[in-house]
């Protein structure tokens, strides 16, 4: 055999390895990564911050991925993309190939959950929330308000009303702490636009007695349409000095104390939050409140009303006098 045709054998051959290997290389890029899946069928796939492309390989076959470490490292490099893989919590199922694997990370698409804090709320009850939430690591301290204020940077204030309510959406496996400092922040934002909309003249020297007063508002509202009169039946009492005389207030001081059924020794007995006993606004909000309840705080109806009741619907029957206001109460409250 001539040396011409040698090296024409062995260029075709050559070609060939090529065409194989490019073959064999696009088969393995969309084929689904073998890999052990959990009960709800997924992998995974944790990547702390500055984790390097290679580092991401040596994790995919630490976690059970069945593929030479070397050959994904090949594929992140050989991609380009290897410097923009972004840290975070992934879930891989039976679907994932390299390549999808790769725009994943690459996009940054982390598995995710999500939380809903509820308006109206206590802090206790978004603590549970928090406990019971899915995939979401309770790294709160116990022992009280004031470690867990101080945990999240926020020794200077009370819990109760800090945290907006709102859905909040976190990675798998993410803090909770995290979760509720962004709730925090969420509300200071809020509360701060509400406070820059106020009406002039209002009886609220600091945006904390808007809150404060915003949170009663939640939790007397029963109809949403009512919200502003009901604020502007409180703004109403606190200009002239008359009492708020809201249950809710009482019921918060009375706290896990309260079974169900307010009485007549409950509203006598005095304590910080009984507006009954007490004039002005209670020392710290109530209840987490929405930005309805946060506006109408600030941007009260302009009514005569200094009464209301519930008429046992969902709705108040609004009173301009004690006279109107007894009537209501026999009509809605005595005769039901």
């Amino acid at each position: 055999m001539s040396v011409f045709r040698l090296l024409k054998s062995l260029l075709w051959l050559t070609m060939a390895a090529v065409v194989s290997l490019a073959a064999l290389g696009l088969w393995w890029l969309h084929r689904p990564l073998p890999m052990p899946l959990d009960d709800s069928g997924v992998l995974d796939l944790n990547i702390p911050p500055g984790t390097s492309a290679r580092g991401v390989a040596r994790a995919l076959v630490a976690g059970g991925v069945q593929g030479p470490e070397w050959l994904l490292f090949a594929w992140f490099r050989a991609s380009g993309e290897s410097r923009n893989i972004k840290a975070g919590a992934y879930e891989l199922d039976a679907t994932t190939t390299p390549r999808t694997l790769l725009g994943k990370l690459v996009r940054g698409e982390q598995a995710v959950r999500r939380i809903t804090i509820v308006e109206g709320w206590n802090y206790r009850q978004v603590l549970q929330a928090l406990r019971s939430a899915e995939h979401l690591r309770y790294d709160l301290p116990e022992g009280g308000y004031p470690a867990l204020m101080q945990a999240l940077g926020l020794s200077h204030a009370h819990p109760e009303g800090r945290f907006f309510p709102d859905t909040y959406v976190y990675p798998k496996y993410a803090t909770a702490s995290s979760v509720l400092r962004q709730a925090a922040q969420s509300m200071e934002r809020r509360l701060a636009q509400a406070w820059e909309q106020r009406m002039p003249g209002l009886p609220l020297r600091t945006p904390e007695e808007a809150l404060i007063l915003a949170s009663i508002i939640e939790k007397e509202t029963g109809l949403p349409s009512d919200r502003d009169m009901v604020a502007g039946v409180f703004i109403n009492r606190l200009r002239i000095g008359m009492r708020l005389q809201t249950d809710p207030t009482v019921i918060y001081g009375l706290g896990e104390d309260f079974d169900g059924r307010l009485r007549r020794r409950h509203l006598d007995t005095d304590t910080p939050y009984n507006t009954y006993t007490r004039s002005g606004l209670p020392p710290t909000p109530i209840a987490m409140p929405g930005m309805a309840s946060l506006l109408a705080a600030v941007q009260p109806a302009q009514t005569p009303a200094m009464y209301f009741v519930s008429r046992g619907d969902g709705s108040s029957e609004f009173s301009r006098t004690l006279e109107e206001h007894n009537r209501a109460v026999r009509r809605f409250i005595l005769n039901r």
